[in-house]
């Protein structure tokens, strides 16, 4: 009955998308009254269809219906619920159709979001772009990527369970879905970019339309990062939180260009400029979502992340290959229409910084993208010989780029539309940069060297106050603009949370954010320590300046799993165990870390070793600085976002690119939203994506 249903369900949605694309091209190529709004009654019905195949996998898995393969390969009786819901995107099909699912939503709440513009065409395109792409994901499952093949012969009586590493952390239920969230949000700005290419209506406004979209999306895949490496840090036992892989670089790629893009949009929206470029970094965004998943689900590559080998990999890369030439094509058709009317006047300004920002990320993503792709063709140029990129490769290239975009967030938002003066310049970034000197100075005298990490954190230094001064004056000028209309002390006070929202203010508190990332990743890779203590029971050692006591062992049992438990005691402190599990019978042992995380640094303890008949253990052991400012600076980069999405004050638009330079007065209006006018302040002083 489960497979039944599910494939019901995946067929409805399948048709659904095709006939929606049938209409829509009909409507669009021979219109008449009410055609076009026709063609919304077919996005909720690929909605339940995907809705109806995920209940029929989810009833599947928890009920352990074993005569359908993916729940026999993929759960078991002794599978906790928890995991038993997650088992849905533990392999290659199901993730599959938590993709189709998530697609569904986006195109369903996209198709409702412009209910009222049914009849404009910039809508019917985009919306049948939606329609393509859905039809592409639910086909898949009705080929090579069934979720509801029954099994072949004799049904199980228990299953094979999850792989060990997924029914390890419950953040398993988290990480996938957001990441998902993400990558699959990157549709809607993709449909709408294609769409105002095929309509030719190239002007700005239909990225003001996709604007929270594509913010939305963006957030989701941050923290779908995010928690995939807090996931590492908790699960894996190295100790580490980012390692290069392939399936981490094809989740990065995507974020790296979709953040070039939300800073470059704004330059076209304020001047008009960059058309092509941002055009260009939303397809670019889009394909390599598809890429990434060509690279997780082919099975081409080796990673504790990807999934097995399948038949699947050949059609992904064939829409990628589709995705990356219509999107090319169109560009390249509609040119004359996407010429600026001209250039950047100076590049010592908002513009001109953006894009050295732009630049600097995609040569970010240029370096990731050879460093992941880079083994295959080696593999494919000769004949199945192999060949690796480690990280030595991409911190090498990286960390330069890193710096420079730091130097970028401290500088950028400082900067004014147009052109800057060195006045200007110097009196915005004194203070910001005297307070990165006094870092660099501290740093130096507490016996920190190395030119990589003094650069780290002192420009981390100078980008945080630069994104703070910018705060301080938006709060300052929305307390004064409440006072200014007669709104008492504690109404102007509590008035002064409108200096965080809006996409300027909302900016620089990801800024702080990536800041807080940026200081801890230089710190517990550059001063971390690494090491092993070899204990016997009641014995302790010391490393890198902490004390270790082995106080005992324990065995604990639960339905799915055994583990055999070290008690370790921290500088006579809190027990904390790390753990050896074995899930089921003939599986792979797997490792638990235990952490004793602070604001200052993270002790790291696994267990390396099990004598046989008494003896010593061994442990591992790491101490790393500032690993607890990684999530903080995520969990920022969240808030920021959130605050960003929140509507601020509407700005006066700068003018023209064509205006004469000499012909546009000096304005002197607040910098932030809602500010009033501080002295020397030009239009826009704070913004930020």
């Amino acid at each position: 009955m489960n497979g039944t249903l599910g494939h019901t369900g995946v067929l409805l949605a399948f048709a659904a998308a095709v006939v929606g694309t049938v209409v829509l091209l009909v409507a669009l190529v021979r219109p008449r009254p009410g055609g076009l709004r026709a063609a919304r009654i077919y996005a909720p019905l690929i909605l339940l269809g995907g809705v109806v195949a995920v209940v029929a996998m989810q009833r599947a898995l928890i009920t352990h219906d074993f005569s359908l393969t993916y729940v026999a390969d993929n759960n078991s009786r002794s599978t906790p619920l928890l995991y038993s819901i997650t088992g849905m995107w533990s392999a290659l099909a199901g993730s599959i159709l938590l993709w189709g699912i998530i697609l569904g939503i986006y195109v369903t709440a996209m198709v409702w979001r412009f209910r009222s513009r049914a009849d404009d065409q910039l809508v019917a395109w985009a919306t049948l772009v939606m329609y393509v792409v859905c039809a592409f994901f639910f086909g898949l499952m009705l080929g090579p990527a069934d979720p509801f093949t029954h099994v072949s012969g004799a049904i199980p009586t228990n299953g094979l369970g999850p792989n060990v590493l997924l029914q390890d952390n419950p953040l398993v239920l988290f990480h996938p879905p957001m990441l998902y969230l993400g990558l699959v949000g990157f549709t809607v700005p993709f449909a709408f970019a294609v769409a105002s290419l095929v309509t030719g209506r190239v002007d700005e406004d239909w990225q003001g339309e996709t604007r929270r979209w594509t913010l939305f999306a963006w957030t989701f895949l941050t923290i779908g990062i995010v928690l995939g490496a807090w996931w590492s840090y908790q699960v894996l036992g190295w100790g580490g939180f980012w390692a290069w892989d392939p399936v981490e670089n094809a989740s990065l790629m995507p974020w790296l260009v979709g953040t070039a893009y939300l800073h470059s949009v704004m330059v076209q929206q304020r001047r008009g400029l960059l058309r092509v470029w941002n055009l260009s970094l939303v397809i670019a965004t889009f394909s390599l979502t598809i890429l990434g998943t060509f690279l997780t689900r082919s099975g081409v590559i080796q990673s504790v992340h990807s999934f097995s080998a399948s038949s699947i990999g050949p059609l992904l890369l064939g829409f990628f290959g589709v995705v990356l030439a219509v999107g090319v094509g169109l560009i390249a058709w509609r040119g004359d229409r996407l010429r600026s009317p001209g250039g950047i006047d100076s590049p010592l300004s908002r513009e001109g910084a953006f894009l050295a920002n732009n630049l600097l990320f995609v040569l970010f993503t240029f370096v990731v993208l050879l460093g992941t792709v880079f083994p295959l063709l080696y593999e494919a140029v000769n004949s199945g010989a192999q060949v690796a990129v480690g990280a030595p490769y991409f911190n090498r290239l990286v960390i330069p780029i890193g710096l420079g975009l730091l130097f970028l967030m401290a500088v950028a938002p400082a900067l004014p539309w147009r052109k800057s003066s060195a006045d200007v310049m110097r009196d915005r970034l004194a203070v910001p940069a005297a307070l990165g000197v006094v870092v660099v100075v501290g740093c130096v005298i507490g016996g920190i060297h190395g030119i990589e990490p003094l650069l780290a954190f002192g420009l981390g230094a100078f980008a945080a106050a630069s994104a703070g001064r910018a705060l301080v004056l938006s709060v300052r000028g929305a307390w004064r603009s409440a006072r200014g209309v007669g709104a008492s002390t504690a109404r102007a006070i509590l008035a002064g949370w409108r200096g965080f929202v809006g996409r300027a203010n909302g900016g620089m508190v990801v800024h702080i954010g990536v800041v807080f990332i940026a200081v801890g990743l230089t710190a517990a890779t550059a001063f971390g320590q690494r090491g092993t203590l070899v204990l016997a029971h009641g014995e302790s050692g010391t490393f890198a300046g902490h004390t270790v006591e082995f106080v005992g062992t324990r065995v604990v049992r639960t339905p799915s799993n055994i583990s055999q438990q070290a008690l370790l005691r921290i500088d006579g402190g809190a027990v904390f165990t790390p753990a050896i599990s074995q899930f089921g019978t003939g599986t792979q042992a797997v490792g638990t870390p235990a952490i004793d995380s602070s604001v200052t640094s993270d002790v790291y303890l696994t267990i390396n070793s099990i004598p046989a008949k008494g003896g010593s253990w061994t442990f591992g052991v790491v101490v790393q600085p500032l690993v607890m400012w990684l999530w903080v600076g995520g969990a920022l980069i969240v808030v920021g976002s959130i605050l960003s999405a929140v509507p601020g004050r509407r700005r006066r638009p700068t003018d023209p690119v064509s205006a004469p330079l000499g012909a546009v007065a000096p304005p002197v209006v607040p910098e932030p939203e809602l500010a009033p006018a501080p002295e020397r302040e030009p239009v826009g002083a704070g913004e930020a994506p």
